[in-house]
C-alpha cells in the first residue's frame, strides 16, 4: 500500500486546557502511523480563509461542515472571541493509508460519542433534533479525504515561516511577570515502539502550568549531538573517577598476589579518565543519534540525520526552568522523587525519559543548536 503523508492539528482550546498530551497519547499509540514532524502555529486569518474554503470544499454532512468552520473562526484567529491564544499544534504522519488511518481509527467520528478515538474522548458534539448543533469541539483537525489533504499540506507549507515556528511572544502575561522558556527533549526510547509514553510524558510536564511555544521532531546528528553535550564531557572525567576506581580494584584485585593501594589506583584512573570520559560520552551521542561517532569514517556522515527519534518542546511562562526540572526529576531515576517523569519513564542514568535545560544560559545555548531560536 502507497505511504501517505497526513497530519493533525491540535486545537487552541485542546492546548489551554492541557489536553495536548492526552491527545499525542492517542494518536502515537493508534494506527502504527510514523510521527515525521512537528511545528507550532498560530494562524493569520488569511490562512485561516483559506483553510475554511478547503473545507467548505469538503465531502461532509452540512451541519457539521458549518460548525466546524464557525470553530475555526472562533479560536483559531488571533483576534478570536474568547481572546484566547490561537497556538496549535502541527504533527505529521507517515505510513500505509495514512489519511484514511488518522481519520477513522484515530481520530474517529465527532458526532459518534465513544471513546476509542482521539474525538471519542477528547471531542465533544452536541446536536439538536432540528439537526442545530448546540455544542461542538473538535478536539484536531485533520482531512477528510486525499485530496483535500494535499490541499491543507500545501497551505500548511505555504504558511509555515510566517504563521509558524517559535511563538514566545504569543502568550499574554501579566504586567510585572517575567516568562522564561526552556527546552524539553523526549528521548528516544520512548519513540522506540508505538507507544503512548511521549504523551503521558508531556501530560506530566503540563502539571507545570506552562505554554508550549515550540515543537520539532529531532533527528540529531553526531555534530550537533557532540555540541549539545559537549559541557557534559567535561564533567565525565572527574565524575566518573571514582566509579573507575572502584572498577579497577575489583578487576585488579585478583591479579596481583599483593594489595594495591588507594594511592596507585588512583594514578592509574588519572591516566584512563579521559579515555574513559571518551568512551561514555561516545555511548551518549550514539543513544542520541543511533550512530556511534567512532564509526564514521567519512567526516561529510558527521552531519547527515541520524537515526534516533526525540521530540522537542519549549515551554514559556513564570520560573519555567525551575518548574520543568522539578517535574522531570533527579537525572538518575532511582533517586528521583515520586511523581516524576524520570521515576515513572526512567531506566537509568542516560536512558532518563527526557532532558530539560538547568538555566537560562543553557537554554538558550541548546535551543540554538537543536534549531529552536527565532529571535
Amino acid at each position: 500500500m502507497k505511504e501517505e503523508l497526513a497530519y493533525v492539528l491540535i486545537t487552541p482550546y485542546s492546548l489551554i486546557k492541557s489536553r495536548t498530551g492526552g491527545i499525542i497519547g492517542r494518536l502515537l499509540s493508534l494506527g502504527n502511523l510514523e510521527l515525521v514532524g512537528a511545528r507550532m502555529y498560530a494562524p493569520s486569518d488569511e490562512f485561516v480563509d483559506r483553510y475554511c474554503a478547503t473545507i467548505k470544499a469538503q465531502d461532509m454532512k452540512p451541519q457539521l461542515k458549518e460548525a466546524f468552520i464557525k470553530y475555526i473562526n472562533d479560536y483559531f484567529r488571533k483576534d478570536n472571541r474568547y481572546g484566547t491564544s490561537n497556538r496549535t499544534v502541527l504533527l505529521l504522519f507517515e505510513g500505509p493509508d495514512a489519511v484514511r488511518v488518522l481519520k477513522d481509527d484515530v481520530v474517529g467520528s465527532i458526532d459518534r460519542l465513544k471513546g476509542d478515538t482521539v474525538r471519542g474522548t477528547y471531542g465533544d458534539y452536541i446536536g439538536g433534533e432540528d439537526g442545530h448543533v448546540e455544542y461542538f469541539e473538535p478536539a484536531v483537525l485533520t482531512a477528510t479525504d486525499i485530496e483535500t489533504n494535499k490541499k491543507q499540506l500545501a497551505l500548511l507549507a505555504e504558511y509555515a515561516q510566517s504563521d509558524g515556528g517559535v511563538l514566545e511572544h504569543v502568550i499574554k502575561f501579566k504586567e510585572g511577570e517575567k516568562p522564561e522558556t526552556t527546552l524539553a527533549i523526549i528521548k528516544p526510547e520512548n519513540f522506540l515502539k508505538h507507544s503512548s509514553r511521549p504523551g503521558n510524558i508531556i501530560d506530566i510536564f503540563s502539571r507545570s502550568g506552562l505554554y508550549i511555544v515550540g515543537a520539532k521532531i529531532l533527528r540529531m546528528d553526531v555534530a550537533r549531538a557532540e555540541r549539545f553535550y559537549w559541557p557534559v564531557r567535561e564533567v565525565l572525567r572527574e565524575k566518573l573517577k571514582p566509579k573507575l576506581v572502584r572498577r579497577l580494584r575489583e578487576s585488579m584485585s585478583t591479579a596481583f598476589s599483593f594489595p594495591l593501594e588507594d594511592a596507585i589506583l588512583d594514578r592509574i584512573a588519572d591516566e584512563l579518565k579521559d579515555k574513559n570520559a571518551e568512551y561514555e560520552f561516545n555511548k551518549i551521542v550514539e543513544y542520541m543519534t543511533g550512530i556511534n561517532p567512532s564509526s564514521i569514517k567519512d567526516q561529510r556522515d558527521r552531519d547527515k540525520p541520524g537515526t534516533a527519534k526525540c521530540l522537542a518542546l519549549l515551554y514559556q511562562g513564570v520560573r519555567a526552568i525551575e518548574k520543568i526540572r522539578n517535574i522531570l526529576g533527579a537525572t538518575d531515576p532511582e533517586k528521583a522523587a515520586g511523581a516524576t517523569v524520570r521515576s515513572i519513564y526512567g531506566y537509568d542514568l542516560m536512558r532518563n525519559a527526557a532532558h530539560a535545560s538547568d538555566s537560562l544560559e543553557f537554554a538558550e545555548r541548546e535551543r540554538k543548536i537543536v534549531g529552536l531560536w527565532d529571535q
